[in-house]
């Protein structure tokens, strides 16, 4: 017995160890829970909302809560990623998606399926969320994301807004925001953006926190170090926090 509880233990703190490391936000009627899952996904909870966002590797998801509600950005597969669906427990989840990603999805994730064109916004299990454009500097006909294609999100928790980048570069829209809380901005090339327009942006548009996220691009992992370092020496109020999406 003393054998086998202790595989168990051994096993259960192993798989501890492997999850990153959760955040919980103040807010309105419940905390927000942020659970980062690797590269671009991650979880938000509150007030009995589980909601994914670019659900990617079905294996990270062992211990998590069913999604109650699941975001997808763009059609490329670290976003939209059909086996990871497929792997899921989706029964009960509502997807929000621009045009293009409901064009890829299956017929069977299209039932309780919300698209959102950029500069749109709707309430879905009473949150609002709005769609953000995200697209590549400078717009051309062979951009790997060209503006309109997908969507960047900010959704209301709690009297909270959260801002998710998608694959973006430091575009007019990100710049113009006003009033975020978190923001999870992205930062690795050749697909998005480097460091310094990042910090640049965030400068700008000023959350109150900040994570660097799907920072993994042709060149390995982007310094995100740097990158707290060039935001804090431009305004030390946005707390930028640094958390482990690459497990491997």
């Amino acid at each position: 017995m003393k054998t086998f509880l202790s595989i168990v233990l051994i096993t259960y703190t192993l798989y501890a160890q492997a999850q990153p490391a959760s955040d919980m936000i103040p807010a309105k009627h419940t905390d927000i829970k942020i659970q980062p899952i690797g590269h671009g996904s991650l979880i938000l909870e509150w007030n009995g909302e589980v909601i994914y966002v670019d659900p990617y590797g079905a294996d990270k998801y062992e211990g998590q809560k069913d999604p109650s509600m699941i975001l997808i950005t763009d059609i490329h597969g670290d976003h939209l990623n059909v086996k990871t669906l497929e792997a899921l427990n989706t029964e009960k989840a509502k997807f929000i998606v621009p045009q293009a990603v409901k064009e890829q999805l299956p017929e069977s994730f299209q039932k309780n399926l919300f698209t959102l064109a950029n500069g749109e916004a709707r309430k879905v299990n009473d949150i609002s969320i709005s769609a953000i454009p995200m697209y590549n500097l400078p717009e051309t006909e062979d951009s790997r994301h060209p503006k309109g294609r997908g969507n960047g999100y900010i959704i209301d928790l709690g009297e909270k807004k959260i801002y998710i980048s998608g694959d973006t570069e430091d575009i007019a829209e990100m710049r113009a925001l006003e009033g975020i809380d978190v923001a999870f901005v992205c930062m690795n090339l050749p697909y998005t953006m480097d460091i310094n327009q990042a910090a640049s942006a965030v400068l700008e548009f000023k959350p109150g926190i900040v994570y660097p996220f799907h920072y993994r691009g042709q060149g390995g992992l982007a310094d995100t170090e740097q990158f707290k370092k060039i935001v804090n020496e431009g305004d030390a109020s946005i707390d930028v926090r640094l958390r482990e999406w690459y497990a491997e």
